[in-house]
């Protein structure tokens, strides 16, 4: 069941265009494995990094009001966890092992949401924050966890309860209900 949730997710990050995204539902959390102290850093890089560029687009892009203050909370947010997180690797002694395999592929998912205006924009870019807050609040949950380093698992419980209440704002932005 786990491999068939990460391949929708991954599906619905890769190959679904943004725009046609009509909302990505986040079912009731699956266990997911912890991974390994390099590998999550890495993810974790690149979360915050695609957020704060997902953010800033939103930002130039975006005249809906809640778009907008969601995009800068995202960018104020992220850019501090990033800080922190390169506190948290340099304390434990992990390099940066990024995944370009696994969820989400932040570069097309960027790319698309560029190439779109107005309503369009924003509808995608909402579901794109609830399929990666999504998968964040997993990796973040089972970190914090079963995580292999203390650091950085103390990392992932000080951002998970961030993340969750970030998903839910999300959830209701995709779902119009903001």
């Amino acid at each position: 069941m786990l491999v068939a949730r990460r391949a929708a997710l991954k599906f619905v990050l890769t190959a679904v265009p943004a725009a046609c995204v009509a909302t990505v539902v986040a079912g009731p959390a699956h266990a997911v494995d912890a991974l390994p102290a390099a590998r999550f850093v890495g993810w974790a890089q690149t979360f915050n990094d695609y957020e704060i560029a997902a953010g800033r687009l939103a930002l130039t892009k975006s005249m809906n009001e809640i778009v907008r203050g969601f995009a800068a909370r995202m960018v104020a947010e992220h850019s501090e966890a990033a800080e922190i997180l390169r506190k948290s690797r340099s304390e434990a002694g992990v390099s940066y092992a990024p995944d370009p395999s696994s969820p989400p592929n932040t570069v097309a998912i960027l790319q698309r949401l560029n190439a779109l205006e107005g309503p369009q924009f924003d509808s995608a870019y909402a579901n794109a924050e609830l399929a990666s807050h999504t998968y964040a609040v997993e990796q973040l949950g089972a970190y914090s966890q079963n995580g292999d380093s203390g650091v950085l698992r103390r990392y992932a419980q000080a951002m998970l309860p961030k993340a969750q209440e970030q998903l839910e704002y999300a959830k209701r932005m995709a779902g119009g209900r903001i």
